[in-house]
């Protein structure tokens, strides 16, 4: 089993920005797909920013210019960079993983953003 753990969450100012990170740990094997995810109550998890096992990325059309995510396959970690947060940024983020086509997620961070 893989374990992802999230960090980085919390309040934040219209404006302002907020550094996540995504720890995983367990069995993994090699480099792989990982993702952001956000969900505000009521609404259905989407996605926010992925990056494949090469480096590729992409954004929900919401979030380009603002956010940017990354990795650093060495600590089996993902972060996603955001700025210029607006309040329709605010909802739980959640980290993901694929590998060999199972889906891995983490218990998510909550993210709120003020007007």
């Amino acid at each position: 089993q893989v374990r992802l753990v999230e960090s980085g969450g919390g309040l934040v100012q219209a404006g302002g920005s907020l550094r996540l990170s995504c720890a995983a740990s367990g069995s993994i094997f090699s480099a792989n797909a990982m993702g952001w995810y956000r969900q505000a109550p009521g609404k259905q998890r989407e996605l926010v920013a992925a990056i494949g096992s090469g480096g590729s990325t992409n954004y929900a059309d919401s979030v380009k210019g603002r956010f940017i995510i990354s990795r650093d396959n060495a600590k089996n970690t993902v972060y996603l960079q955001m700025s210029s947060l607006k309040p329709e940024d605010t909802g739980v983020y959640y980290c993901n993983l694929v590998q060999w086509g199972a889906d891995y997620w983490g218990k998510g961070t909550l993210v709120t953003v003020s007007s």
